[in-house]
This record gives structure tokens, C-alpha cells and sequence, in this order.
């Protein structure tokens, strides 16, 4: 019993039809006569697009965006990826895996900065290893590109030298910008900082009855999130009590190849709140499973507290590892302590092994590795 409206949706200011901004005007795609709708409540989410650099054309053809990369209908022999972030990962995996020659330009230190440093020297170690290469502490010069009928050149500082790199296709992949223009925020109170809107903890905006989910407030713009965040908005208009949510203890997944998940504090974001860290690590290459699937590389890294002994970070890089993240979520949603998931007695055989191994290892207990 959900009506769809498909159309441009703009939030209207106070009028005969509310003394309160949220009037709904609906510009039909289908050139019909446009809709008005008057809610009592209002949820913004709009999501996110790529975002784009000065200098750079993105013209949809030979200098593309993650967007126009799902409407390729046929593969490049070789392309360029701006930036090695998840985004720029996950398509350099992706490419790498169905053939394409692929290249990733990254102006930071590592590949995806916001993971375990241990975690992206492994990622940056097997991506190397199957052909992709991977440049770090690299500057684009956005006037330097030359594009022909059927290649593209880009000029690369690095390290001070100059390098040119050549490909039939350029991908901008250096994050999103969240869709807050042209949907009427102008007609509210609704606050907009850095881009993004701003909400409290129920999604409410400066417009109480306006709510906001998803990669338009910003955050950790995971589609997991994004959806949860939409069911605590619901509950809140629905006047149902709810636990706020807790960024802190949400997963974290790479789908790359091979696949990258956290949750947690990583370890130098545990240091540097001066939290005395204890640390285990175990291989899936000691695990059964892992080796009947053919698939060995990559490892567990749990990290506890010291002082207390609680799991305060999980990270992980190997086969399957977007699904066992959950078993570490909830370990930190419990406060679950190293010992207490060594307790848990794993299938065997099972991925999952590899975690209550990496508990033990915290306390230089791994069985068998």
C-alpha cells in the first residue's frame, strides 16, 4: 500500500497548503501535470554522486565515473583508476579479475587509508602480485591529458619524477558529493555543513517533521547504514523508542578480490587514544577450509584492550570475509573479550575457525599455527 511517484520531488516553503515547509512538489517524468503531496512527515534521501576534480572532463566515454562504468557494454584492454580508495579498489579488482590491464594512482601514502595499516599492506601485496599496479604518493596533473580516438595519456608526479601513463580509459574515482542541490533545501531551516545535511541522533533535520538517511548526511555511506539509518528515522516518527546508533561497532566490507572487512578501532586509532593494545593475527592459510577452497591468503587481526581485555577492533582480509565480520560485530556490541570468543566452539570445517584461532593468538594461545 505504498504510493510511488516517479519524478523530481522539491520541498516547498510555508503555504496556503501548510504553515510548515515540507509540501511536496512532484515534476512528473512522464510530462504529466505535476503532483502535490502534503505529508505529515517528510525523509530525505537522496544518496550521493561521484565526485568530479577541476580540470577534468568527465565526458562519459573515455573519462568515466563509477557511474558509467555500469554502463559499459564492453570491456576496456586497459584503463587508469584515479584514486585507491574502496570505490577505486573495488573496480581495479573487479577489471583485474575479467582481464583488463589495470593501473591505480593514488595521491595518499596506501590504498585504502581509512583500513588497518596491516590490512592495506596485504591488499596492496596480493593486488601487485595479480598484475595490478599501484602507484602511492601520486599527483595528477589534470592539464597534462591528451585523448585521442582511442586512448587517453595522463602526466603522474611521483616521488618528484614525472611519469606518463596511457590507457584507453581514465576512471575519477576520488569519492562522492552528496545530493543536496535542486530539492528545495533552500525553502527550509534544514541546516547543510561540508556538503552534507545535518540531523540529529533521530535523523531529524532543523525541521523536525524533515528527516535525512543515507550518504546525504554523510558518515560512513554504506548502504547497510544507509538502511538502518532509515529504520531508526521510521521508528522515531512512529514514536517507537530506539537505542541511538553506534558508528563505532558497524562492519566495514571491501568487496574486492580478495575481500577486505573491519569493524572497530584499527590499531593506530586504539595508540593513539591511548589505549594499550593487545594483538593477535592468524593466516588463513592454517585454516582447512581455506585450503580446500583453494583460497589461502589474507588473515584475522583482532585487537583488545590491555586494561579491560575487551575486543575493541577486528580486521580482516581473505576469502569470505564480508560474512564472518558479523560474528566480530557482535562481539563488540557485547563486549566480548578475546577469551570469550576462543570459547565459542567454531565448525570445523568453517572460515569462521580463523577467528576464534586469532583469539587465542591474542594471548599466544593459537592452536594450530
Amino acid at each position: 500500500k505504498i504510493d510511488v511517484y516517479y519524478g523530481t520531488g522539491r520541498i516547498l516553503g510555508p503555504s496556503i497548503f501548510s504553515p510548515m515547509p515540507g509540501t511536496i512538489s512532484v515534476e512528473m517524468v512522464n510530462g504529466s501535470e505535476n503532483e502535490m503531496l502534503l505529508p505529515t512527515n517528510v525523509i530525505i534521501a537522496t544518496g550521493a554522486r561521484p565526485r568530479h576534480l577541476d580540470g577534468i572532463h568527465v565526458d562519459g566515454q573515455t573519462i568515466l565515473d563509477s557511474n558509467h562504468m555500469l554502463e559499459l557494454t564492453e570491456l576496456p584492454k586497459s584503463i587508469t583508476i584515479v584514486g585507491g580508495g574502496v570505490i577505486g579498489i573495488e573496480w581495479a579488482s573487479l577489471l583485474n579479475d575479467l582481464g583488463v590491464n589495470v593501473t591505480v594512482i593514488e595521491a595518499g601514502s596506501r590504498i585504502v587509508p581509512t583500513e588497518d595499516e596491516d590490512i592495506c599492506e596485504e591488499l596492496m601485496k596480493i593486488l601487485t602480485k595479480k598484475g595490478i599496479k599501484i602507484y602511492t604518493n601520486a599527483l595528477i596533473d589534470p592539464l597534462s591529458i591528451k585523448q585521442t580516438s582511442t586512448e587517453l595519456t595522463i602526466n603522474v608526479e611521483i616521488e618528484g619524477d614525472v611519469k606518463a601513463f596511457t590507457s584507453e580509459k581514465l576512471l575519477l574515482s576520488v569519492g562522492r558529493v552528496a545530493n543536496v542541490e535542486g530539492i528545495g533545501i533552500e525553502n527550509t531551516d534544514i541546516v547543510i555543513e561540508n556538503g552534507v545535511i545535518q540531523v540529529n541522533n533521530n535523523f531529524q533535520t532543523a525541521e523536525r517533521h524533515i528527516y535525512a538517511i543515507g550518504d546525504c548526511i554523510g558518515g560512513m555511506q554504506l548502504a547497510h547504514v544507509a538502511s538502518h539509518e532509515g529504520i531508526q528515522a521510521v521508528e522515531h516518527i512512529a514514536g517507537n523508542e530506539s537505542m541511538s546508533i553506534d558508528y563505532s561497532k558497524i562492519a566495514r566490507c571491501i568487496y574486492s578480490s580478495p575481500e577486505v572487512s573491519s569493524v572497530g578501532l584499527t590499531e593506530k586509532q586504539a595508540i593513539d587514544q591511548g589505549i594499550q593494545v593487545k594483538i593477535g593475527k592468524f593466516p588463513f592459510k592454517a585454516i582447512g577450509k581455506a585450503l580446500v577452497k583453494g583460497d589461502t591468503e589474507g588473515f584475522v587481526k583482532i585487537i583488545a584492550d590491555g586494561e579491560t581485555d575487551d575486543v575493541i577492533g577486528v580486521h580482516m582480509i581473505g576469502p569470505n570475509v564480508t560474512e564472518l565480520i558479523s560474528e566480530a560485530g557482535l562481539a563488540l556490541i557485547l563486549n566480548a573479550t578475546p577469551w570469550e570468543i576462543s570459547k565459542m566452539i567454531h565448525p570445523h570445517p568453517a572460515l569462521s575457525e580463523v577467528i576464534g584461532e586469532a583469539a587465542l593468538a591474542v594471548d599466544g594461545k593459537a592452536i594450530h599455527f
